[in-house]
């Protein structure tokens, strides 16, 4: 029997037995991850370690055409500060997600925009169907991604892959993503949550201390790019560029306005 754990604005949740569903509920807003669903998340999130929930699914609800359109481009800064600072709470929900003590199952319907696709990503498994896609957007904004949401897309994709779509900024297909590495599975829309729930239940099969050491050494081993201070500094110093740029104010601008942005490489 499903029992429901808590129903909020922007976040639903349920649960049965150990396995969690989190369902983004602001299709208004397209499920952006706005600081308000992400605090939202992280409630959920907090509740289901507290529960002894060690599997999540994290999925938008059925039917949807967006499963998140990423980051609110209204809560960016101006010019002048970074974007993507450590203690954001984008950056800190991925690293809650990475944290978590168990798997977390991306069950994606819908196309994927920014910085949700780092998001979906995060999750340990990624299940799509036919509307699934993928469009990493920094370039189309302006925006000057982080050095770690860049690792982590060499890591998935690999070096070649990843340059091409952060350069373009064209959608990966569903087909696509299944062959690149981003889709575990890819399955038709009328079995997509059935799929899910089984998969989830295959893990929960398992043990679970296992499991959670496992999940533990691939977040560490995944993490092994030694980067030096002075090749950090120099990275945030080309990141400084480009939020400090006329650019970087115009991309926001034209989101804002709806409208194709008129970049000048400056």
């Amino acid at each position: 029997m499903t029992e429901k754990v808590e129903v909020m604005p922007l976040v639903l949740s349920e649960t049965e037995g150990h396995l969690g569903i989190i369902t983004l509920n602001n299709p208004a807003k397209r499920n952006c991850l706005n600081a308000s669903l992400i605090y939202e998340l992280f409630k959920v999130l907090d509740q289901f370690e507290a529960s002894d929930i060690r599997v999540v699914i994290l999925r938008a609800p059925p039917g949807a055409k967006v499963w998140s359109a990423g980051h609110d481009i209204n809560e960016l800064p101006q010019p002048g500060r970074d974007p993507l600072p450590y203690a954001a709470p984008f950056e800190r929900l991925l690293r809650r997600v990475q944290d978590y003590p168990g798997p977390v199952i991306a069950m994606i319907e819908g196309s994927v925009w920014g910085g949700a696709c780092d998001l979906a990503l995060t999750c340990d498994i990624l299940i799509g169907c036919e509307t699934a896609s993928f469009t990493i957007t920094p370039a189309k904004i302006g925006i000057p991604y982080n050095a770690s949401g860049l690792i982590h897309f060499i890591n998935i994709l690999g070096l070649n892959k990843a340059k091409e779509k952060f350069f373009t900024a064209e959608p990966i297909s569903a087909s696509d993503a299944l062959n690149a590495g981003i889709l575990n599975h890819l399955v038709p829309t009328a079995d997509l949550e059935r799929f899910a729930r089984d998969l989830a239940g295959k893990i929960l099969r398992n043990a679970p201390l296992a499991v959670r050491a496992l999940k533990e050494q691939f977040r560490l081993l995944s993490k092994g790019h030694p980067i030096d201070a002075e090749t950090g500094e120099e990275i945030q110093a080309i990141r400084r560029r480009v939020y400090d740029s006329q650019d970087y104010g115009e991309g926001i601008r034209a989101f804002r306005e709806k409208r194709s942005p008129r970049f000048q490489g400056k």
